[in-house]
Formats: C-alpha cells, structure tokens, sequence
C-alpha cells in the first residue's frame, strides 16, 4: 500500500481504540460539561437585581418600589462616576436616560414608565468575570488536552514495546509511518474533542445573552484557537511519541516525559497569571510554547492586530515542523530498542534505526 494509505490505516486504528474508550467518551462529557457551565452559569448567578444610581426624585421612587438597590447621589455627574467606576450597573439621568457600562439594563428600563433610552459609556467593554474566564478556559483547554492525548500517545508507544507488538508492526508498515499514523489519529481525535468544546462554548455565551461585542470578539478568538491548537499539537505529539519510545516500561514514562510536560505546563500558568500584561502577553503570543494560548486571548481582549495570528501561526509551524524532525529521529532510533531506557543521544546517532525507517 502507499504512504498515504498506510498512515491512513494507522491513524483509523488509534481513532477507533479512543472511541471505545469509556475514559476519552467521560472525559469529552465532562469538558463539555464545563464549557457550557462557565458560560451559562456566570449570567445566572449574577445576582438577582441590578443596582442603579439616582438622584433624587420620581424615578428613584420608582427604582425603588421595584425592588432594585437604589444608590441616591447629588447630582448626575456622580451616578455616571460611579457607572464607570463599577461600583453600580446603571444610573438614570435627566431625560431621563439612562446610563450603562457596555449593556442595557432591561430591569432598569422596564422599572420606568416612560421606557427611557439607554446610552452605553463603554460598549466594548468585556465583562470582568468573562475577561477571566476565557484566558484561562483557552489555557486549560489546549494545558489538559496536549497533556491528555501526549500521555495517551506516550503510553500506546510504550505498550507496544513493552508487549513486542511493535516487531510486528514495523514488519508491516514502516516506523515514519507508525509514527505519523498515531500523531494524525491523535491531532484529528483531539481536534474534533476542541471544536466541540468551542462550538459549546459559543453556544453558551449566546444563550447567557452575551453581549454583542463580546461575542463578536469570542468568535474571531476561538475560530484562530483552532488552527493554533491543531499545529500546537502535532508539535507536541511527536515529542510525546518519543517519549514513549524511549523507555520500554510503563512505570518509566513519568521521569522520561517531564521536559515535555514542563513545555506544556509552564505557559498555561504564565497566560493565567500574566494575562493582564500586555508586555508579556506580547511576547507569549510569538513564542511557540505559548502561542496557541496567548494569541487567541490578545485577540479577545483585542490587543492584536490583523497580521499578528498570521506571523504567530507561521512561527508555530516552522517551530512544528522542527519539532517533529527531532521527535520522528529520536522515534525511529529508540522504537526497537526494548532493553530498558534509551538516552536521547544514543537515538539520535542510531542511523541503523533510521535506515530501517525508510
């Protein structure tokens, strides 16, 4: 059979022993468990009615006999001070009109008789709690996913050493080939695992009855999240290959695969707690590492423009590409070695290794 179709073959293979996995089948329920629940929940435990300042008068009589916090103030000046400020949701001003950050408050507005119109001081602005939230879900989400799906690969690789299975298969198919067949299965398994987590997400966010702004800006975000995550991956899954090449126990894996996890870990806690740093945020969004998380978030916040995922995603890939050069030489010289664990220098120099690759 050809390349194609022998990497075809390999890649079916992983995907249907995931499927029948109960672990992958619970733990894709649970993602999109949370995903809908940080959405939609946020929105529902916001707490009850809105706060408004007022000054004196009619329309705080009105406010107040509808149950809403009432915060009385001088003058107009301050309700629209304190509206900027966050401390209430809206303020109702001569006109009367009323005023808000960057949403109507339909409680404020059906409170008063005349159905006053509503100007937003800030319309873009991003809610606090959803300017939190989504750094840290495109964090966690590519964090666990790569660790998921790179131990999971880590561990087929192993298991087939440890069982001498992958005699079998290299008499069969060739090992550039096994190797690609298992990324390809575990880049389509862990895309498909993303996309339907983003497409939940967006979902919720339109259902919580996000603001039009943030949506706008959600949808860019997650739809370059995609393509980020799936050259990340591959980057990363070669590596995870390798890894699991190396040593010839399960029990092994763990102390060979902590560079790689390091890779992985480091950037999720640096875009969680460095995301209100433009600087570093910046400079996380061209280092591959943390590109597939920091770029879509600038791109939320709006900090980024046009051409900056465009540059972003092709370092990634170049980075990519390297990356699974070093992973597919290490693969091929420590696959058949099944004598304990093989160092990183002695695959690398194992050219008999690659020769049987080809």
């Amino acid at each position: 059979m050809s390349t194609y179709e022998a990497v075809r073959l390999v890649a079916a293979r992983e995907i249907r022993v995931k499927l029948r996995d109960k672990a992958f089948i619970w733990s894709t329920v649970v993602f999109l468990l949370i995903a809908g629940a940080a959405t939609v929940l946020p929105s529902l435990f916001d707490g009850g009615s809105s706060s408004v300042a007022v000054a004196p008068g009619p329309a705080a009589t009105a406010l107040a006999d509808a149950g809403l916090d009432v915060r009385t103030v001088a003058d107009d000046a301050a309700a629209e001070r304190l509206v900027r400020d966050g401390d209430v949701d809206a303020a109702v001003v001569a006109g009367p009109r009323v005023l808000a950050l960057d949403d109507a408050p339909s409680d404020v507005v059906n409170a008063l008789s005349a159905r006053p119109p509503v100007d937003l001081l800030d319309p873009n602005a991003v809610d606090p709690t959803l300017a939190f939230l989504v750094p840290y879900a495109f964090a966690f989400v590519f964090f666990i996913t790569s660790l998921t799906f790179g131990l999971q690969i880590a561990q087929s690789v192993t298991e087939e050493k440890q069982t001498r299975i992958v005699e079998i298969l290299v008499a069969a198919v060739p090992v550039r080939v096994l190797l690609a067949g298992k990324v390809v299965g575990g880049a389509i398994l862990a895309f498909g695992q993303i996309a339907l987590i983003a497409v939940v997400a967006y979902v919720g966010a339109s259902i919580a009855g996000a603001p039009n702004a943030v949506l706008s800006a959600l949808g860019p975000a997650i739809g370059w999240f995609l393509p980020f995550f799936v050259v990340g991956f591959v980057m990363l899954a070669a590596l995870w290959a390798a890894v699991g090449a190396l040593v010839s126990r399960q029990e092994d894996i763990a102390g060979a695969s902590t560079p790689v996890q390091m890779v992985v870990m480091l950037p999720f806690f640096a875009v969680v707690f460095l995301q209100d740093n433009p600087t570093a945020m910046t400079l996380m969004s061209y280092l591959p590492v943390s590109s597939p998380t920091a770029m879509p978030v600038r791109l939320f916040t709006g900090d980024a423009a046009g051409w900056e995922p465009v540059l972003s995603l092709v370092i990634l890939a170049l980075t990519a590409v390297a990356m699974v050069f070093v992973g597919a030489r290490v693969y091929q010289g420590s696959l058949l070695r099944t004598s304990g664990r093989t160092g990183i220098a002695a695959a690398w120099r194992d050219r008999e290794a690659a020769r049987l690759a080809d």
